[in-house]
């Protein structure tokens, strides 16, 4: 089965597509006609790096996996899309045209074309799913060293300090401040902590498909509604016993990140 080039993309930035059968597959050049092959050996690309000898399952919502490409040898992340939120049940990992894959994808560029901290996404394939929807698999380059920040706080990585976790973790939300994004589902799944040679580590923002960036909105306002999502979410984390942050060790972070983007905190609400 050989893949047939269909009309162009859906944004500018966004590869052309094949057709590989019945999916169509979006995805750089880089990494094309490897993604192609995976497909011609399995019906989706999820399931072919869950098949793979060296695959490699991490932890989250669902399980994303780390498989190696044949011909390059480069190691990516593939994730199966579904919905969040309290409809989820009901509409599980079926989407509507044309996904939420082209918006990732192209903020997946814009952000680290401005400066923001967050993973390249590579490509993705979308799967007929009836009439009327899809499914969709999406594609990012592997960041070997990369662990979730939930992960960390939970104990289960101790080569990361916490403070310097918890100092690169400010720094990133008050680099989203800068720039006018609020992240809706800011949690410790979408935090990724890499380190750094000099002993720090710095973060990056996933799941940006999410996000609302607008450059015009005030900065103490993005700051508060990050901070507070962020921070509520990890409270939720500490009552369940999957953190090691204390109370006040919390409040001071938020201070922390305040103080690194020159915002006064806002009183919350009585």
């Amino acid at each position: 089965m050989s893949p047939v080039p269909v009309v162009g993309p859906q944004r500018p930035d966004v590869p052309a597509a094949l057709m590989v059968g019945r999916v169509e597959l979006r995805a750089e050049p880089s990494v094309q006609q490897d993604l192609a092959e995976a497909l011609r050996q399995e019906r989706t690309l999820y399931a072919w790096a869950a098949h793979q000898p060296q695959a490699r399952a991490l932890r989250g919502r669902a399980p994303v996996y780390v498989a190696v490409l044949p011909t390059s040898g480069e190691r990516v992340v593939v994730r199966h899309a579904w919905h969040g939120g309290l409809l989820a049940p009901i509409t599980g990992d079926r989407f509507r045209r044309p996904t939420r894959a082209p918006r990732e994808y192209h903020l997946s560029r814009a952000l680290r074309e401005a400066g923001v901290p967050t993973t390249a996404l590579v490509g993705y394939a979308v799967y007929p799913a009836g009439p009327g929807f899809v499914r969709v698999d999406v594609v990012s380059r592997y960041l070997p060293e990369a662990v979730d920040l939930a992960t960390i706080l939970s104990g289960h990585a101790p080569g990361f300090p916490i403070p310097s976790v918890l100092e690169a973790t400010a720094d990133l939300l008050a680099t989203l401040a800068r720039h006018g994004i609020v992240h809706p589902d800011l949690n410790g799944k979408n935090i990724l902590i890499c380190p750094r040679g000099d002993g720090g580590c710095h973060a990056l923002v996933i799941d940006v498909d999410v996000i609302a960036w607008d450059p015009s909105r005030p900065m103490q306002l993005t700051l508060e509604r990050n901070v507070r999502r962020l921070t509520r979410s990890l409270r939720k984390a500490q009552r369940r016993g999957e953190s090691r942050l204390s109370a006040a060790a919390l409040a001071d972070f938020a201070t922390r990140v305040h103080a690194i983007a020159d915002c006064p905190a806002t009183p919350s609400p009585a």
